[in-house]
């Protein structure tokens, strides 16, 4: 009898979860607890095991859908017990389907007209799966061929693969061909890929940016400002301190000092730690810092929970943990959720300053420049100077339903004065 393989919950305050990738395939041997598919809940990626021992029968959900918890995903067939008769479950490859194909695959093969027998699958059991219906359609495209098969129910289909003589085409290849010529050269490159291009498939985690940043801009009326912030006083603090830190295994990075900053101006301007909803705007009493890390194939928003409840070594040490457990893709699903603000250092990589995308549901991000010396013009008792200082880029990006001009600049105000009045002890 089947198993029912459900969406787990995966935290807390997860209540849905996307199927990121299947390690098995209809028709495979798994063993008690071996992974049998990723799930990615706001872009963090977790192995969920199989429950028993024995053979996967059916997936009913493909990979890139969303789903809610609890909804069965997949089927599973248990093998039988030591010394108990195995004939139920010996044929279960040979009856299962032919390299059953999923519902975006079958969707995809009914809008291009194609023939699943003729493509060769490079799934389990030769399954036809989404990456080569892909890979057939970037061909045909590279190729610019029309030539044609035809589908068992004797409609016509195109195949790249195929060779026939243009005067004998059938007239749906004719009329092809015509588009085909027709179209210029321009408009073929946006639809296609050209003879020196790659196509390069969307991971689960870049579907997920690109799809809430795009809602993002679309729903949220962005506003930047940006301020420049002398970071002196937190360099000398820094250097007096940083080896006192190391000794407790934790590394004083920058970061923890824009928390500890973000953390002051938001108790001091806290409409900024919020969100806008149509009935109103929920203003958030506990600070949540996010912290965004980039990782090989995207970027991942750890959060710092109760930011305002830490000292600057928490800070640093939350800072540091959550960041290497990012890389190492070790996060659980609870600890990407929940932010009341966001915080992006694209600084690390030399930038000066940028105008970073809110993170929804959230009503600001801060973006941190890189520290560099400039010459500045200081004044010390009534008198300028030019003198040499680590400067940055401070640029906060707030949702302008939440808060005016005159809000966002005395935030950014506030988190500058914090940075430049840190005492050297």
């Amino acid at each position: 009898m089947p198993v029912d393989v459900k969406m787990p919950q995966l935290g807390e305050s997860v209540t849905e979860g996307t199927i990121g990738r299947w390690l098995k395939q209809p028709g495979d041997t798994i063993e008690e607890f071996e992974p049998l598919l990723e799930v990615m809940t706001d872009k963090v990626d977790t192995e969920v095991p199989a429950t028993i021992k024995g053979t996967l029968f059916e997936i009913l959900v493909p990979e890139g859908e969303t789903v809610r918890v609890g909804t069965v995903i997949a089927r599973l067939i248990q093998a039988p017990e030591a010394g108990s008769s195995d004939v139920a479950t010996a044929p279960l490859r040979a009856t299962l389907p032919r390299a059953p194909i999923s519902p975006v695959v079958a969707r995809l093969a009914n809008e291009h007209q194609l023939n699943l027998d003729d493509i060769q699958g490079s799934g389990g059991s030769g399954r036809v799966t989404k990456k080569d219906i892909e890979a057939l359609l970037a061909q045909r495209s590279l190729t610019g061929s029309s030539a044609l098969t035809v589908m068992s129910d004797g409609d016509e289909a195109l195949n790249p693969q195929a060779v026939v003589d243009p005067v004998e085409a059938p007239p749906l290849q004719r009329k092809q061909r015509e588009m085909d010529a027709s179209v210029s050269e321009p408009a073929a490159v946006v639809a296609g890929l050209g003879p020196d291009d790659e196509l390069v498939p969307l991971t689960s985690m870049r579907r997920a940016i690109a799809q809430r940043m795009v809602h993002a801009q679309q729903t949220i009326p962005h506003v930047t400002t940006v301020m420049e912030v002398d970071m002196h006083r937190v360099v000398a603090h820094r250097a007096q301190h940083r080896s006192d830190f190391e000794r407790q295994g934790v590394k004083l990075t920058f970061t923890a000092y824009i928390v500890e900053a973000v953390v002051a101006a938001l108790r001091e301007v806290g409409i900024v730690n919020s969100s806008y909803g149509e009935d109103g705007i929920v203003q958030h009493h506990r600070i949540h810092i996010g912290v965004a890390v980039a990782i090989p194939d995207g970027l991942i928003v750890p959060v710092i929970k109760d930011a305002d409840d830490k000292s600057l070594f928490g800070l640093a040490r939350a800072v540091n943990d959550l960041a290497e457990r990012a890389r190492l893709r070790r996060l659980l699903p609870d600890e990407v959720q929940g932010g009341t603000f966001s915080i992006t250092n694209h600084g690390v990589w030399g930038s000066l300053f940028a105008m970073p995308i809110i993170n929804q549901p959230q009503a600001a991000i801060l973006g941190v420049g890189v520290v560099e010396k400039r010459v500045v013009v200081v004044s010390e008792d009534g008198t300028d100077a030019l003198a040499i200082r680590p400067m940055c880029y401070l640029s906060l990006t707030f949702d302008h339903r939440v808060a005016d001009g005159a809000t966002g600049d005395a935030f950014l105000a506030a988190t500058k004065r914090t940075l430049e009045s840190y005492s050297a002890t």
